[in-house]
């Protein structure tokens, strides 16, 4: 028998299930439809398993660092079945948390796959859901008012490389490794890659970034790159950029992969134990019925409004499979927006400028805004504040003054148009920009804020008040 619903949401991921969440509190009858577990890409392979092995390389390297600081521990030593072990019962501790809060909200899941009819019997407009159960049971029908599409993305592949998960490999699969590889050739010097890359140099492995293009972490300032950049080599990590790989000399064996590769016209060759893919994501549009509607699908991601409706305006979608911003925490309130829209609620279009990028790397990274090149091609004459971390006392004391928070401003409005840092701890610390460009704020008011002495914060201050030349102490 055909079940209705309020609204039925094709995915269960962070985007999926906050939206579902959020649409029970305003009394709609909800249901999500998930092939695999709740939680999805994030909490199962993406966000908190590589943080948890990311944090695990970071207490490696803070032990085998502890002479300095006047500990002597003796010989450090790596159980890496251990810091698997520890990244699953975060994951699963998590798992069962999102779980109680379904379970809380009266959520129905349908576990297997869900795909979107046209018109039928069951409504005159697509978008009665069929899922195709798991379990190898009958399929379940369900009659939606609206559906939400959150159904994701996945590891993006280069044709030509087969990816075997076991030398060849995407995000997905290195985040099973039993083993510890001795080196391993990184395709791709995105978010991603430079995250693994220097999680794997922690641990002791011979990393070699390949990147297409003239700088790794192409998408944040350009002054944040080439600091990355310097500090990553410091390390050990070698970069190669501008390369173009000849697919044709790939070879693969039971230990090992190589490759050659071409820069500046010069031919080079690559090889290590293992390699990891990491070129970008595609979205999760096939399969799930989109062909039955109206609904345009361009380069794997579907099209949507600002209210998140897509060509069908019952059939809404967020998320990853938009393409755009693809993080976890934008995910999770574009479905928040999508549901009040919805319920009727007035909504405010998502400002995307205003949303805060981490990236979680050693040194970690994160901006909010505008870089210094788009603010200039947005016609906005900038003025810039950077302040080293080394001029910051509670730096000097952790042991780590590497970095820098870099401040732009609109010469006319005084208005803060991004801040860029890169430094210790600079992810927890970027939501204060965040909430300064939300409120329109001038690097004095940023600068005017008392940080507490001595913090990390300090450098927000000193950087803001760097702007107008106003900086204390560098």
């Amino acid at each position: 028998m055909a079940q209705e619903y309020d609204v039925v949401i094709l995915g269960g991921g962070t985007g999926g299930y906050v939206a579902a969440i959020r649409a029970t509190q305003l009394g709609l009858k909800t249901a999500i439809v998930e092939k695999d577990k709740l939680g999805g890409t994030c909490l199962h392979k993406g966000c908190i398993p590589s943080k948890a092995l990311l944090r695990s390389a970071e207490m490696y390297t803070q032990a085998k660092q502890a002479t300095d600081f006047g500990v002597e521990v003796g010989e450090v030593n790596l159980n890496f079945t251990v810091v698997q072990q520890r990244k699953e019962s975060i994951v699963e501790q998590l798992h069962k948390g999102v779980q109680g809060l379904i379970k809380k909200g009266k959520i129905d899941v349908y576990n297997g796959i869900g795909r979107i009819l046209g018109p039928s019997i069951f409504s005159p407009m697509p978008g009665t859901i069929s899922v195709e159960m798991a379990d190898g049971s009958e399929n379940e029908m369900l009659i939606p008012t609206n559906v939400l599409i959150a159904t994701g993305s996945q590891p993006r592949t280069i044709e030509g490389i087969h990816v075997d998960g076991q030398i060849v490999m995407t995000s997905d699969h290195i985040l099973e490794l039993e083993h510890l590889p001795a080196s391993i050739l990184i395709i791709g010097g995105g978010v991603i890659g430079i995250e693994w890359a220097s999680m794997l140099a922690d641990f002791g492995v011979e990393v070699t970034v390949l990147e297409a293009g003239e700088r790794i972490l192409p998408t944040e300032d350009e002054d944040i790159s080439s600091e990355m950049e310097k500090l990553l080599i410091k390390r050990g990590i070698k970069i190669e950029k501008k390369v173009q790989l000849k697919i044709n000399t790939l070879q693969v064996t039971n230990d090992q992969v190589s490759v050659e590769a071409e820069s500046d016209d010069n031919m080079k060759s690559f090889t290590a134990q293992k390699m990891l893919i990491s070129v970008g994501r595609t979205g999760n549009s096939s399969g799930i019925g989109t062909e039955n509607t109206e609904i345009i699908v361009e380069n794997s991601y579907i099209q949507v409004n600002d209210f998140f409706q897509t060509k069908e305006s019952h059939i809404y979608a967020i998320g990853d499979v938009i393409g755009g911003v693809q993080l976890a925490h934008v995910a999770s309130h574009e479905g928040v927006l999508a549901v009040e829209h919805m319920a009727g609620l007035k909504t405010v279009p998502l400002a995307y400028d205003n949303i805060a990028r981490c990236i979680y790397s050693y040194p970690e990274a994160a901006s909010v805004g505008l870089t210094e090149k788009q603010a200039s091609a947005r016609g906005y004459t900038v003025k810039v504040g950077k302040f080293p971390f080394k001029g910051i006392g509670k730096a000097l004391v952790n042991g780590n003054a590497e970095g820098f928070v870099k401040v732009i401003a609109d010469e006319q409005s005084n208005d803060v148009l991004g801040v860029h840092m890169i430094g210790p701890h600079v992810t927890d610390m970027i939501s204060e920009a965040a909430l300064g460009i939300l409120l329109n704020a001038t690097p004095w008011e940023l600068g005017a804020t008392i940080h507490p002495h001595p913090s990390l914060s300090e450098v927000i201050g000193e950087a803001a008040l760097a702007v107008d030349g106003r900086a204390i102490h560098f």
